[in-house]
């Protein structure tokens, strides 16, 4: 792992990762009761994570059921290789892409989108197909999540 990755290096930066995966908007005093450490060590450590990309630019995970969008899907884009970077502008410009990765394999980018009802899904996975540089696209809706986001259990793994 490269020098700007290493966020976690003793059991005072996972105490504060884990206080902040229970509750991202925590602050910092909240945090330095919470683990009992100073609020200048708990300031300190927050500034370094976020220096060094440790942090997500100060996000609060929202569901997006509460916004109406109760419908979650992943749809993988096949490109035209010499047009990533106009597909990907037009990706940029779909509000309901939460995300985009670019995973190795068959499949060039994998957006994941959220929508109203079916209906909508569909619509969005029309808008991800007419992107300039989209040759073809498969939708997966997903039924339910079994595990949601969460980084506790990885935090307690990498302190072992």
């Amino acid at each position: 792992m490269d020098k700007e990755r290493q966020t976690i290096r003793d059991a005072t930066d996972r105490a504060v990762l884990e206080a902040l995966d229970v509750d991202p908007r925590m602050t910092i005093l909240a945090i330095a009761q919470r683990t009992g450490l100073a609020r200048g060590t708990v300031q300190a450590r927050l500034e370094r994570y976020e220096r060094e990309n440790g942090l997500r630019d100060h996000s609060v995970r929202i569901d997006p059921a509460a916004l109406g969008m109760g419908i979650s899907a992943h749809v993988a884009a096949e490109l035209d290789q010499h047009k990533i970077d106009i597909a990907v502008d037009g990706l940029r410009a779909i509000p309901e892409i939460i995300e985009c990765l670019a995973p190795a394999g068959e499949t060039d980018l994998l957006c994941r989108v959220v929508a109203r009802d079916p209906d909508d899904l569909y619509r969005v996975s029309e808008e991800i197909r007419l992107c300039p540089g989209i040759l073809r696209t498969r939708t997966s809706m997903f039924l339910r999540q079994p595990i949601p986001y969460r980084m506790g259990p990885l935090l307690a793994k990498i302190a072992r």
